[in-house]
């Protein structure tokens, strides 16, 4: 008779029986199990499959919110030393003329900022600077001709003119084009990389179908409740049940890769004819030759259209003097050179930040898809045939089934539904579809977003998806019962009523089974 039997520290009641318990998910027959233990290790399935999945998608929404912030900070940096550049040049250059007049540049690089925030809705970038030009125009024809007096009404008839014209040259048209392929690739850009974390942050609280978490329960711990603690899954049966735990998951796949296909495609143009960073930085000496074209070639555009709209009154106040200081432009700017452009306190040039990010982006393909391999690799599975096929000890004989909600129909280890796609996936499906066409729009210069987000693309949400307060987003793989080798145990006296059924089994049934309620100890707390 077996007077001791040696069991966990941890309030764990030993089973009754080791033999037809009525259990639910493992096998029937020699158990270390109760139904009430299986259900409590359902439970913890549950946060077994969510806690990789959410450290997964952690690291990847970490990752790119990173990238975000780093193409955002730049940007508008570059758009603040942008117009610091021309207010010290112009200051410089112009003196009191500009002082006088800078609310206009002000205003320019408000509304460039604006638009790169929020976008078309906020302002029509071709009206922006058509009256950018305008206005320009205005001002600077009143100082070139400051010995006569402008009605609004002769001022009108004076921007009739402008296109015929041209006081500005060919500088208004080029910049013009230029400014609204860099703002529209640059803002849809960065929109694009704050929606990777929205939408990985969204699919990660995809919650698990009650199939799936017995199927990872029978997968993880009926091994335990065998008394074969050592034995871990088969490889292509840890697949089989990712694969079904995860199949809405692998469907956000192809939209997902072509949305990053879109984002690659884009950088490229960044980093070509597009380039944010040398549209921006010498826009000052852009505007600057506008206006030095404009006084060459002021004589020439006064005579025009003062026999288009009529000779003007001259000034009552106008003094000779005093016209020639303030009408004197003195002055260009020295040639802008590539090499000199310096870098922002985001640390590094566009090229390099776009460089970065490229890899990132091909590293992200696929990541749906390949959640179920990146989950039954390593230590955690066997490789061979010395593993846990569900059932006992042996080799898994079942095919491997593909990724997909339509591939589960013949998946042998979970009950699949694929008549219900997750509502959550198909949003974000149709969320990639909308954004991937905005990207393509971009890459032709062309902005079909109608969209407010105020504030540069941000808003991004945070968090893990972890919904349930056992889940363990520290944990990284599926959680395995502590390591064995020196379990605290306790000796428990055994009555003779039961000791006659103990022993019916032998005192190696005791002992597996003694160890692995010690593994399975923490589990059942």
């Amino acid at each position: 008779m077996v007077e001791d039997v040696l069991y966990p520290v941890t309030p764990v009641a030993p089973p009754s029986s080791f033999a037809g318990a009525p259990l639910k998910v493992c096998p029937q027959g020699f158990s270390c199990c109760t139904v009430e233990m299986e259900e409590k290790l359902s439970q913890q399935s549950r946060s077994d499959l969510k806690a990789p999945v959410s450290r997964l998608s952690t690291g990847l929404q970490s990752n790119f919110k990173q990238k975000h912030d780093h193409f955002d900070t730049f940007f508008r940096e570059l758009l603040k030393n942008a117009e610091g550049s021309l207010h010290n040049m112009f200051v410089r250059t112009y003196g009191m003329m500009y002082v006088q007049n800078a609310e206009l540049f002000k205003n320019f690089f408000t509304s460039l900022t604006r638009y790169y925030q929020s976008g078309s809705s906020a302002v029509n970038l071709d009206s922006m600077l058509s009256e950018f030009w305008a206005e320009l125009l205005e001002r600077m024809f009143r100082l070139v001709n400051v010995q006569y007096e402008f009605t609004d009404e002769y001022m009108d008839c004076v921007s009739r003119y402008t296109d015929q014209l041209q006081p500005f040259g060919d500088v208004p048209r080029k910049l013009r084009i230029q400014l609204t392929r860099a703002f529209v690739a640059t803002r849809t850009f960065v929109r694009g990389l704050a929606l990777i974390p929205q939408v990985v942050n969204k699919v990660s609280t995809v919650g698990a179908s009650v199939s799936c978490v017995r199927a990872v329960m029978k997968m993880m711990y009926c091994p335990y409740c065998s008394g074969q603690v050592a034995l871990k899954p088969c490889q292509n049966y840890c697949l089989n049940v990712m694969r079904g735990c995860l199949a809405n998951q692998a469907d956000l796949d192809t939209e997902w890769n072509n949305f990053l296909d879109a984002m690659l495609s884009l950088a490229e143009r960044l980093e070509g004819p597009f380039n944010f960073e040398s549209v921006v930085e010498p826009i000052d000496v852009k505007i600057s030759d506008a206006i030095m074209n404009m006084q060459e070639n002021s004589m020439q555009v006064s005579q025009k259209v003062f026999q288009g709209c009529g000779q003007p009154k001259p000034s009552a106040a106008f003094r000779t003097r005093r016209s020639l200081k303030e009408t004197s432009f003195t002055g260009r700017f020295r040639p802008y050179s590539p090499d000199a452009r310096p870098t922002t306190a985001a640390g590094t040039s566009l090229d390099r930040l776009t460089t970065d990010v490229k890899k990132k982006l091909k590293q992200a393909k696929k990541f749906w898809s390949t959640l179920p391999e990146t989950m039954c690799a390593g230590e955690r599975i066997a490789a061979g045939d010395e593993c846990w096929n569900g059932t006992a000890k042996s080799r898994y004989e079942s095919v491997v089934i593909g990724n997909g909600l339509a591939n589960q129909v013949s998946n042998p280890d979970v009950a699949v539904d694929i008549t219900k796609p997750d509502v959550i996936i198909r949003s974000q499906i149709a969320v990639l579809k909308e954004m991937t066409s905005w990207l393509k729009a971009a890459h032709s210069g062309n902005d079909i977003s109608v969209e407010n987000d105020e504030g540069g693309s941000g808003g991004e949400e945070s968090g893990s998806g972890c919904d349930s307060p056992s889940c363990d987003t520290d944990q990284f793989y599926f959680s395995t019962p502590p390591n064995p080798s020196n379990p605290r145990v306790n000796k428990v006296a055994v009555n003779p009523a039961s000791s006659a059924k103990v022993a019916a089994h032998g005192s190696m049934a005791l002992a597996l089974c003694g160890l692995a309620l010690a593994w399975l100890a923490p589990h059942l707390r």
